[in-house]
């Protein structure tokens, strides 16, 4: 019995330094493989035990475990959809095929690394056939509220590079410096023009019109205007008139003093600021705070605008696509608006070498790993998303040949304690010669 226990046990090294060599030539094989983890292999002894004074030798048997938490190191390409996860937590992908059937949501898997490129449907997808998955951004560029707990509310990733937007006007600062000779006994009294561009609704040029009047006294100077705004776009003007009277004094002169609303809406001494409404929607105008030189000013005989700025738009093309740490997509456009279109969560589960290994470097989880939950990137126990990146295969070339030498010791070993049996069983057989 002992020397039959000798031999099976033999048996068994072979077939556990097998599976070792294995998974050693697995990960050697995928050490240029992008976000490949690496397979280990663990021995464990089988005691069957002794009676008698006589031992039965039990043998060994392996485990293999893919080492999924292991991270390999980030490496840089030129491609701003390349993607790689830094730190805990994997990216959510879809198979394509899955997608393009449309028989529902598809199947969420998990991978720590893809270069996603757009195809000829506007997918980010990568050649192995992976769509990125995310949550689809309202029309103001804001991510709703959305389960954490669940996949149904993420979408692919899709991209119109030929999309035409625009973003309209809802804001504009007048800086501009009115002529304090104007306001004196015997000025001439007249209007003063300024037109200030705005972007409509639908992307297209409009003006509103700025007229300043000053007030003309008999005697002295009155150091007050009339401002009475029109949209080019209103069927009804002016859509907005005020009363505005500059400070005089010694400490704060030609600085904005009072704002008198007559039609319009109410001017907002704190934000120095009042809305009006043009024909697309109300756009606030910011024309400083009383005493404050940042806005309306009143000094010397020159009528000079400083500063007009706005917001908003026309429309113009997509050209790029970035994702930045947190997971948002941006969309860029030749205007120079920048648009959020979704954001990307960082998935985790509580233990992920319990997940399903696939093809593609793709995992999926299971009873083992626990429930996943979606984060923020950046937030909770995740790490954060690096775009223009990759990351390169978690196997150490130098280790896993260390360990293939001791492989093949160990299975040479064993072959010669088979061999040795051999020959003690063939001295046995002798005996009875």
């Amino acid at each position: 019995m002992t020397i039959s226990s000798s031999l099976n046990a033999g048996v068994a090294g072979l077939a556990a330094n097998a599976t070792r060599l294995g998974t050693i030539s697995d990960n050697i094989a995928n050490s240029a493989t992008n976000g490949y983890k690496r397979v280990e292999t663990d021995f464990q002894s089988m005691v069957i035990g002794s009676t008698g004074g006589t031992y039965t030798a039990g043998g060994v048997r392996t485990t293999t475990q893919r080492l999924i938490d292991e991270s390999g190191a980030l490496v840089a390409t030129t491609n701003a959809t390349d993607l790689a996860v830094r730190g805990r937590g994997f990216l959510p992908v879809a198979q394509a095929t899955e997608v393009l059937a449309g028989n529902g949501d598809p199947q969420m898997f998990l991978t720590t690394t893809g270069s996603f490129r757009v195809d000829a449907d506007g997918y980010l997808r990568t050649e192995s056939g992976l769509m990125l998955l995310g949550w689809p951004a309202n029309a103001d560029g804001s991510i709703p509220t959305n389960a954490r707990d669940t996949s149904a509310s993420l979408e692919p990733v899709q991209i119109a590079l030929n999309q035409y937007l625009s973003e309209p006007t809802t804001a504009v600062t007048l800086g501009v410096n009115l002529p304090a000779t104007e306001t004196y006994s015997g000025a001439s009294g007249d209007d003063l023009t300024l037109p200030v561009e705005y972007f409509d609704n639908f992307g297209r040029s409009e003006n509103l019109t700025v007229t300043f009047t000053p007030t003309v006294p008999a005697t002295g100077a009155s150091n007050e205007w009339t401002v009475v705004i029109a949209d080019s776009a209103s069927a009804t003007n002016p859509i907005g008139e005020y009363t505005v009277t500059f400070n005089d004094t010694q400490a704060d002169g030609g600085t904005l003093g009072t704002v008198t609303d007559v039609s319009g809406g109410a001017y907002n001494a704190t934000t120095g600021s009042f809305i009006v409404n043009v024909a697309g929607g109300p756009i606030e105008i910011t024309i400083g705070t009383p005493g404050s030189n940042g806005g309306l000013t009143q000094r010397s005989d020159s009528f000079a605008p400083l500063n007009i700025a706005k917001d908003g738009s026309p429309a113009g093309n997509m050209t790029s696509v970035e994702i930045d740490e947190n997971g948002f997509v941006y969309a860029f456009f030749d205007t120079g608006i920048t648009q959020t279109i979704y954001q990307v969560p960082m998935v985790d589960v509580p233990n992920p070498n319990g997940m399903v290994a696939l093809d593609n470097q793709l995992y999926m989880p299971s009873p083992e790993s626990g429930s996943f939950f979606l984060w923020d990137a950046g937030d909770g126990p995740t790490g954060d998303i690096v775009s223009y990146a990759r990351e390169e295969s978690t196997t150490d070339v130098a280790s896993e040949l260390t360990d293939m030498i001791q492989t093949q010791r160990a299975y040479s070993s064993n072959a010669k304690v088979i061999q040795t049996v051999d020959e003690m069983l063939q001295e046995t057989t002798n005996i009875k010669r």
